[in-house]
């Protein structure tokens, strides 16, 4: 998109006609580090035998390995490889079948006077 060797638009006006900052036309990512490599090749492979380890059991079992990790490395890890944690997840809004939907009795009711309608709540 941006054309560097244009003679007649800079790289400043390419970037201001895009909306983008000319940092991050010029900005380089920089490689991974080889000990981050490592450090994925056995989260994938300790993940491929348990793959019900989320970022927390990752750690302890690296640093039961030996390498002085924190949590956050392995989480920004496990986020850049895709992995998360395979468990059951809260199925608080399934509703049961056999249950008996009550209907709201006051829908199009117009409430005019004192006293007319009377609520309470249990939880």
């Amino acid at each position: 998109m941006i054309d560097a060797t244009d003679p007649k638009l800079s790289v400043l006006r390419q970037c201001q006609l895009l909306k983008l900052n000319r940092s991050t036309y010029y900005y380089k990512k920089k490689p991974v580090k080889p000990e981050d490599l490592e450090l994925m090749r056995i989260i994938d492979e300790q993940y491929l035998k348990t793959p019900f380890y989320g970022w927390p059991r990752m750690t302890a079992h690296l640093q039961r390995l030996g390498y002085p990790v924190n949590h956050k490395r392995i989480q920004r890890l496990m986020q850049l490889m895709g992995l998360q944690a395979i468990f059951p997840k809260r199925r608080t809004t399934i509703i049961n079948p056999e249950h008996r939907i009550y209907p709201y009795l006051l829908r199009g009711v117009e409430i005019i006077r004192v006293n007319q309608v009377w609520s309470t709540d249990i939880t």
